[in-house]
């Protein structure tokens, strides 16, 4: 378990790291570029139920419902990437209806007043929601970015996850903080 941690709260760093060594000056990355990681490498450890169609492999789509926090770190991060053997893509979203065709949904802090009937109109979807905002695990949020000993760690609804078809590996969830309600 600790070693674990350690390779995947390692690797996070070490992605900035590596695309920083031709820098004269390496700086440590930014919230959202941490989190930009984060995102991404959570689609390792989700299992999607199987579609239908194995020819077609349309992109993996990350989507941002609501403001954009990360400014273009999340499409630095997923430049020339895979998931599943498929490209990655990022879309920006107004509406939860807009947002149904991806498999990672961040819903932003100005969607917060909307959580639950985001949530609720997202029933059903295969879509792991993310985000960053207090109650949005106790409103039926999947992993909640939360701040444990002035780092970024997360919080885990897997049940949520569940009830959406997912499967979240063991090895993630065991790096979740627990919530704190």
């Amino acid at each position: 378990m600790r070693l674990c941690k350690i390779l995947f709260f390692g690797l996070i760093p070490g992605l900035f790291l590596a695309a920083a060594a031709g820098r004269a000056q390496v700086s440590q990355p930014s919230e959202y570029q941490l989190k930009s990681a984060f995102i991404y490498n959570f689609a390792k450890f989700i299992d999607w139920p199987t579609e239908t169609s194995t020819n077609d492999k349309p992109p993996f789509i990350i989507g941002v419902l609501g403001d954009n926090p990360f400014g273009n770190n999340l499409e630095q991060i997923i430049a020339g990437k895979q998931i599943n053997e498929r490209p990655v893509s990022v879309q920006f979203f107004h509406t939860a209806a807009e947002a149904t065709n991806c498999q990672i949904l961040f819903i932003s802090k100005s969607e917060k007043k909307h959580f639950s009937e985001i949530i609720k109109s997202l029933h059903g979807i295969a879509i792991l929601t993310v985000s960053e905002t207090d109650q949005f695990i106790e409103s039926g949020g999947m992993i909640n970015f939360v701040e444990a000993d002035s780092k970024i760690r997360f919080q885990i609804n897997d049940k949520a996850a569940q009830a959406a078809g997912l499967k979240i590996s063991s090895k993630l969830l065991g790096l979740a903080v627990a919530s704190s309600h």
